[in-house]
């Protein structure tokens, strides 16, 4: 099938294959009808093989009738990487992929904005042509590397080497079903227009109308039934507008439209698309939504084991260890010993010596042949060449570098060797002229870049191994990177070295006399080889003389090395099993080594086999890549003969996936000579050098293997028989201990313990090879090359110490040893341990693989909540469509679920070669996992699953049930609590000569003052200048309200007590007019006007308020006027529609016949509007008395007088902003100084530069205005101390706020300002709200706020415990001013409505003569009404009538004393309930998500969390690049677990300015949420988390 070149389907057969698609999607024909015909239809064009009928719903694994077969046939399909391929694997992951099948797990796709889309190319939907290569072109020998030299690292299975062929050829169904879907794809041009522009939001899919319900069940039932689609699924919420056979849009889902064709109304305006029950209509989001709420109800945590709550702690749950879980029952272990390592007559008493010996006795004899990229022979160095040589290099390093009194180097220095992979000839001259002259070399990378990831640690090696000085080859040399004046450049992190060229020519020849001192091999170090650890840190392992000799000894005895063999090697020489066997053992045996180089083998991956028969070599030096790619490409050869191969040393043998590659390559060469017991796996490591490696066996005897469930390896015993055949791995043994060394097993984790015969521990050697410390970091030396191992009753196993191998396995029967993981690679998740080479092979064994690169992938894990999450990245290619890599990743996951019990917390793939590289082409792991952290990774695709994998969340609470509210007030008094009271100044005994008092209503203020100082200026109005726009004299003022009045009369024919709306800008208009109103004795309501530049979503609502207030006219100025009659404004309101309007630019001459007086003081004076964050609009009434009592009580907290200067900095529509603003400068006569807070966006400077200016003592401003100035003027302190701006005569400057303080800005601004004499004490908060519109206000005298620092989590449980500052969880609140004077406040619990003590959580209840009378509602809905203003406690004081804030907070008395000399009661206010989140059965406010979120990326400016069917959902500003969108998803969903116990449902990435803030400057959580649902936020991308 993969040789066959394919045939295109003719238009007609697509045409029918697109109709019976659509069948199939009604349910109009039957999943085996679909499939009869479409095989029918597409037979003719291609026989099928029929085991490979992919529309069996089986997972298309290749067909493979003979292992012969399968590898040729393993080339063209280019489906897997052999090193970590095994055919049980693969079919057991498609078993647990079937599985999953059934449990249809239906995972929404996010959706991402257009821009965000990687655009596919057309070429990805015409048929492969097999013989050209289209896939990738040129794609050849491991080409995924970029050239990188395609070693592996040992970290999680990264490595550039690519089993991808040169002709990948698709699967031709694969490629049809592509095809068809391609005519419904966005990205194609056939779909007609409709589609393509309704579909451009998701990344491909278009929502259309029509019942969710219906769309959503239809989905369900088509996941189940269709075959894996791997090209498009189907977007899992609303249906593209599929293209029928004509081009004819044909709309699947019933009912509406297009979606093109449906005008969504703007955001912002909730109420028009919203269902009875406020479920918006056909939107797309939210059918995802409803989507990922269906997949969460399915159980898939284990069930919560009883754990108790602790008062405060909330307990994260503790995975109770299961008591089924398998445990050791093996005997104890004992040490087991190698043979004795036999002492032979003519073994040299230390490497040099050997070296002297050869290069004397046989100069001519070849040493090491280097074979250059084309295959050829580079250079020959004998023996005698290279004595020479090293003696030259011995002798320069010795005494030509520094002067003869100050060497550059001594007898035990560290020098670095920085040598290319290609160069071995250079490498050993040098290595052995260090070992010649008794320096110590550290062989390392040759560093490609000054970024290069790990170069900064490898540097930090060199410099504490002290190293000045760096030898490397002339080539090398001339290709580091060079300054202009031709300097080599300092790589970031490295000391500074002196660069030496080892080449002959560049050296000075010993003098005749000169000779090196070859002593016997000594305790002295003979080289340092590096390390890098799981975290990226490097450490350079020592290795002594000795330990050297013993190696070398120790491998030639268990490999019977002879002089005069010949070895092929392909490894990196510079380390590890290449160095030992091809640098050191082969010199002490006289060997010859040829040098195969990678750059080689990347061109011809068969160059190793050829080079073992041209030289008939004896032994080779692989790894199980290597390996891999001669299978892929062994049909071009001929003529091979492996028969002189004694021994192929498999140096990652240890690694369980390498078992696959060895049989796979015994199976096919096994014809060309190759014999079974030639394979040779060793295991090895940094620390214990050569560990373990497999002696060639006699004749037929087997080598061990194991097939051990994985279920039992992650809890660390070994179990063969599984009864899940699908979670398997299979071992092979890596031969027996080394001669004369000592084996033990111990446990991974504390003490090291002996483990028992069926437990998996680490490897520990106790022999003179191994290394002896890692230099220069004593303490972490000891715990790892100073291990002393005990057994069960506490006695040591022997008296010398062990090395840790850092490998996990164990000895089975027969002395083998078998290696099952790396403790590097180790996770442990909920108390299990899985390996993540394990989890890499899992993932590639998932079908198809064509979307992601092999051997570019990571594994690691991070710590989040309490325990390790896995994380897994893999690169994405290129031409792999949003679908194909959504689908292929969702099968990921149910993959690694299935096979290893184990969720991914997050699945990210990056674009093609942008994961950080080590030297040798294999991906960086511990540089990738520091990215992932920083959010610093930018992949292109995201998804996380914590719902599957956080299972230790605290245990949801459960309400107990309530205790009657007189058990707690006696309880309180009991335990000598105090009730939770308090309340401002008695406005009744303030004796004050306060003129005002004598009238009732502020209407006969104003004519008072009118007359008394009828010049006294009462308002300044400034614009963005800074210079007098206009000011009002007390006459004025009373002269235009008098003609206002008039004109009311004449031309509005009102009523007493009608309703006026005044529609103003912020200024002197809007204050006359309302003074007009009231004598006139009509009922003002003042509204925001629209905004000139978004009318249609402003214009609205001021319609709504006008409608609502039942105004019976409407007053402005002539422009707002003309704004109403344009054309945009009547788009979106007709003017017909609006009460009569008039505007007050030109007043009639007259003024009204005589000025109205009210009734009663109980008569309305006026009505306050506000739109509350959650979206509530909500009219309060305000009463002649309470206007008059709240000027009073603002007039003494603040000491307003006449004489006094006053600068407002507010919007003056509602609450105490309008008071300020239009009510107080009348009743207290002090100038007020009005700044409108919008003019600030012109000029940010202006109300600090007005309050300077004026030298005003008392400021009111909003939150919007403070963080204005923060952040436009933070720069700029200095230009305004220039400037002359002086902030000392402030004593107040209050935020008017409805909300809790905010802290952090409040400090910011009051730091930021502190320079221009602003005293940090000035800065305070006032709190009101809609029943009383200022309950607290800080005033002049009296104490300073103070902060409490409280337990979040405690706050969840709706209870108060105070903590020290910077404890964790804490969370400072800072008092919200002093009470005002005449209002009394309680804390009462909101559903009991109990009187609470001090300091406990509850609902700021308030008494006060300044309250509203009520909520003015058009349907008279008292039941709300008269719960909120006239509530009585249900125990104690039952007589007061209060009204309730709606708002949580607890009182606490302080150590302050206020005026009267009294204790000082403190109010916190918390939040407000309406706003307040219930999860987990715990009360969660936003704003404190929000902080955490704000904090966790420097690209988040803003964020804003609200909930959907209990799930949470956070929306962030991103303020960066689109392509950091996906970084923030797995940031967010971390710091919102770790510090709230949260898991977030969905993720929002959007614009700036997209959350909808308020003039008060709080968030409209509620209105986003609805432009959320209706799918108007163009976000950039929409994460759903699993």
């Amino acid at each position: 099938m993969a040789d066959r070149d394919p045939v295109p389907l003719p238009a007609e057969v697509r045409a029918k294959l697109a109709e019976l698609e659509l069948e199939l999607s009604e349910g109009d024909i039957t999943q085996k009808g679909y499939e009869k015909k479409r095989s029918k239809l597409i037979g003719a064009y291609f026989p099928q093989t029929p085991a490979a009928d992919p529309s069996l719903g089986q997972e298309r694994a290749p067909v493979t009738p003979s292992s012969s077969t399968r590898y040729h046939r393993r080339r063209s399909s280019g489906s897997r990487d052999e090193r970590y391929r095994s055919d049980v694997h693969s079919e057991a992951v498609q078993a647990a992929l079937a599985k999953h099948k059934e449990r249809k797990m239906a995972v929404p796709m996010p959706s991402k904005r257009r821009s965000l889309v990687v655009q596919t190319s057309m070429d990805a939907y015409t048929p492969p042509d097999t013989s050209s290569g289209s896939e990738d072109e040129g794609q050849g020998y491991g080409d995924e590397d970029e050239g990188g030299d395609c070693e592996e690292e040992d970290g999680g299975g990264g490595g550039g080497g690519t089993s991808s062929s040169r002709e990948d050829s698709i699967s031709m169904e694969h490629w049809i079903s592509r095809a068809l879907h391609s005519t419904s794809s966005t990205t194609t041009t056939t779909a007609s227009s409709t589609a393509s522009s309704c579909s451009t939001r998701s990344g491909g899919s278009g929502a259309a109308g029509g019942g969710l319900a219906d769309v959503l069940a239809q989905h369900v039932h088509r996941q189940h039934h269709k075959p894996e689609n791997h090209s498009a699924p189907p977007d899992v919420t609303g249906y593209t507008n599929s293209t029928g056979p004509d081009g004819i849009q044909v709309d699947r889902a019933p009912g509406g439209g297009t979606a093109a064709q449906r005008q969504t109304p703007k955001y912002g305006n909730a109420e028009l698309m919203e269902t009875g029950d406020g479920v918006p209509v056909s939107s797309r989001v939210s059918a995802k939504i409803q989507q990922l709420v269906n997949t969460l109800k399915r159980p898939k945590r284990p069930p919560l084991t009883e754990f108790f709550v602790d008062d405060f702690e909330e307990l994260l749950e503790v995975q109770q260890p299961d008591p089924n879980q398998p445990r050791a029952e093996g005997a104890p272990m004992a040490a087991l010993r190698g043979e004795q390592l036999g002492v032979v007559t003519n073994w040299p008493p230390s490497l040099e010596a050997a070296l002297q010996r050869w290069g004397t006795v046989s100069p001519k004899a070849p040493c090491l042949t280097a074979v250059d990229g084309g295959g050829r022979p580079l250079c020959v160095l004998t023996y005698g060449k290279l004595w020479s040589r090293s003696v030259k290099v011995a002798y320069n390093l010795l005494h030509k570098l520094g002067t003869k009194q100050e060497p550059l180097v001594r007898a035990g220095d560290r020098v670095a060797l920085v040598f290319p992979n290609n160069d071995p000839a250079a490498f050993m001259t040098a290595f052995y002229g260090c070992l010649l002259a008794e320096l110590v070399p550290v062989p390392i990378e040759v560093p490609l870049t000054r970024k290069d990831a790990g170069s900064q640690q490898i540097g930090f090696l060199l410099g504490s191994c002290s190293v000045t000085v760096a030898l490397t080859s002339d080539v090398c040399h001339k290709g580091l990177p060079k300054s202009p004046t031709g300097e080599i450049l300092q790589f970031k992190g490295w000391p500074k070295v002196q660069w030496v060229v080892t080449e002959s020519k560049h050296l000075s020849k010993p003098p005749r006399d000169w000779f090196p001192h070859v002593k016997d091999a000594n305790q002295d170090s003979a080289y340092i080889e590096y390390k890098s650890c799981k975290d990226g840190s490097v450490l350079g392992v020592t290795v002594r003389r000795t330990a050297l000799l013993a190696h070398c000894q120790a491998l030639t005895q268990s490999c019977s090395y002879t002089e005069a063999e010949t070895i092929v090697n392909v490894l990196d020489f510079k380390k590890d099993v290449g160095l030992w066997h091809a640098v050191l053992t082969s010199v002490m045996n006289m060997m010859h080594v040829i040098s195969v180089p990678y750059a080689l083998m990347k061109v011809n991956p068969l160059s190793w086999i050829q080079k073992v028969c041209q030289h008939k070599a004896t032994v080779a030096c692989v790894k199980s890549r290597d390996m891999h790619w001669a299978l892929v490409a062994h049909r071009d050869q001929k003529d091979v003969n492996l028969s002189s191969l004694r021994m192929l040393v498999v140096a990652d043998g240890s690694n369980p996936w390498s078992v696959s590659s060895c049989d796979a390559f015994l199976n096919v060469f096994q014809t060309k000579g190759l014999r079974p017991e030639v394979i040779c796996p060793c295991a090895s490591s940094p620390e214990a050098l050569t560990v373990a490696i497999r002696r060639p066996l006699e004749e037929g005897s087997a080598p061990g293997r194991g097939v051990l469930s994985m279920q039992g390896l992650s809890h660390g015993v070994i179990r063969v028989d599984s009864e899940e055949k699908l979670s398997v791995l299979t071992l092979q043994d890596v031969g027996s201990v080394m001669a004369g060394a000592l084996m033990c097993v111990v446990k991974p984790e504390g003490l090291p313990q002996l483990c028992r015969s069926d437990e998996v521990g680490e490897l520990c050697v106790c022999a003179a090879a191994t290394g002896s410390s890692y230099y220069g970091l004593a303490g972490v030396s000891k715990s790892t090359f100073e291990v002393f191992p005990v057994s069960n009753n506490g006695a040591a196993v022997g008296e010398l110490p062990f090395t840790r191998t850092g490998l996990l396995g164990f000895i089975g029967p027969g002395g083998l040893i078998f290696v099952a993981g790396k403790m590097d690679g180790l996770m442990v998740v909920g108390g299990r341990r899985h390996n993540a080479d394990d989890i890499v092979a899992t993932a590639l064994a998932v079908e198809p693989m064509k979307f992601v690169y092999r051997g570019r992938i990571a594994v690691f894990s991070i710590t989040v909540l309490h325990d390790e999450r896995i994380v897994v990245v893999a690169e994405q290619r290129p031409d792999s469509t949003e679908e194909d890599s959504f689908q292929w990743m969702s099968r990921v996951l149910q993959a690694i679920d299935g096979i290893h019990q184990v969720g991914v917390y997050c699945l990210a793939l990056v674009p093609s070669n942008t994961l950080p590289k080590t030297p040798l082409g294999g991906i960086h792991l511990s540089e990738t996992k520091q990215l992932f952290l920083e959010g610093a990774l930018h992949p292109c695709n995201v998804l996380m699953c914590p719902h599957t994998c956080v299972t230790n969340l605290p245990k949801p609470r459960q309400k107990q049930p309530e205790i009657g509210p007189a058990s707690v007030m006696v309880g309180n008094l009991v335990s000598g609590k105090r009730i939770a009271q308090a309340s401002g100044r008695d406005v009744g005994q303030i004796e004050d000569n306060d003129q005002a008092r004598k009238f009732l209503f502020l209407s006969e203020v104003l004519q008072w003052r009118a007359q008394s100082s009828p010049d006294h200026v009462l308002y300044t109005l400034l614009n963005s200048r800074g210079t007098i726009a206009s000011a009002l004299t007390c006459l004025q003022l009373h002269k235009r309200a008098e003609k206002i009045a008039g004109l009311l009369a004449e031309r509005g024919h009102l009523q007493d007590g009608d309703h006026v709306a005044l529609v103003y800008p912020p200024g002197t208009d809007l204050i006359a007019a309302f003074y007009g109103c009231l004598y006139a004795g009509c009922v003002p309501v003042t509204v925001r006007p629209p905004h000139p530049h978004n009318i249609a979503t402003t214009l609205p609502t001021v319609k709504m308020i006008v409608e609502v207030s039942r105004s019976v006219c409407v007053l402005t100025t002539q422009l707002i006027s003309k704004l109403l009659r344009s054309k945009e404004a009547t788009a979106a309101v007709d003017f017909r529609t609006w009460p009569p309007v008039l505007d007050t630019d030109d007043l009639p001459k007259k003024k009204a016949p005589q000025l109205h007086r009210a009734s009663s003081p109980d008569a309305l004076a006026y009505l306050d509007f506000s739109v509350s964050t959650t979206g509530m609009l909500a009219g309060v009434k305000m009463s002649h008395t309470a206007t008059s009592a709240f000027c009073r009580s603002i007039k003494l907290q603040c000491e307003l007088y006449p004489s006094r200067e006053v600068a407002i900095c507010l919007d003056p529509y509602c609450g105490l902003g309008f008071v300020l603003w239009c009510l107080c400068s009348v009743y207290s006569g002090h100038q007020s100084v009005l700044i409108p807070p919008s003019e600030l966006e012109v000029n940010p400077s202006l109300w600090l530069s007005a309050v300077s200016q004026y030298k005003v003592r008392d400021t009111f401003c909003s939150y919007s205005v403070m963080e204005l100035c923060t952040k436009g003027l933070g720069l700029q302190t200095d230009v305004l101390k220039a400037r002359g701006l002086d902030l000392s005569r402030v004593r107040t400057c209050v935020v008017v706020a409805e909300e809790r303080p905010r802290i952090a800005l409040t400090q910011s601004f009051s730091k930021l300002f502190k320079d221009l004499g602003l005293h940090p004490r000035a800065v305070s908060t006032s709190f009101g709200c809609r029943v009383n519109l200022a309950v607290c206000l800080q005033g002049t005298s009296g104490p300073d706020p103070t902060t409490v620092y409280v337990d979040m989590r405690a706050l969840r449980h709706d209870r108060v415990r105070l903590v020290e500052r910077g404890s964790p969880h804490s969370l400072p609140l800072m008092e919200s001013g002093k009470i005002l004077p005449g209002v009394r406040i309680i804390i009462a619990n909101p559903e009991t409505k109990g009187p609470m003590g001090e300091s406990h959580l509850g609902e700021i209840w308030v008494h006060s003569g300044h309250n509203a009378s009520g909520y003015f509602t058009v349907y008279g809905d008292e039941a709300l009404q008269s719960d909120h203003f006239s509530s009585r406690l249900s125990f104690g004081d039952t007589q007061t009538i209060w009204a309730r804030t709606g708002y949580l907070g607890f009182l606490r008395r302080t150590e302050l004393t206020d005026a009267s000399g009294e204790r000082h009661d403190a109010l916190y206010v918390v939040g407000a309930l309406e706003e307040a989140m219930e999860l987990r059965g715990m009360r969660y406010h936003p704003i404190d998500i929000e902080t955490s979120v704000i904090r966790t990326h420097k690209s988040i400016t803003e964020c804003a969390v609200f909930t959907w069917t209990n799930l949470l959902v956070v929306v962030v500003e991103l303020d960066g690049s689109e392509q950091e969108a996906l970084d923030l998803v797995p940031l967010v969903t971390n710091v919102v677990l770790e510090e709230h116990y949260l898991i977030v449902g969905v993720v929002v990435v959007v614009d700036i300015g997209v959350i909808p803030i308020n003039s008060r400057g709080e968030k409209q959580r509620m209105h986003l949420r609805d432009g959320f649902l209706a799918d108007q936020l163009d976000p950039i991308y929409v994460a759903y988390n699993m």
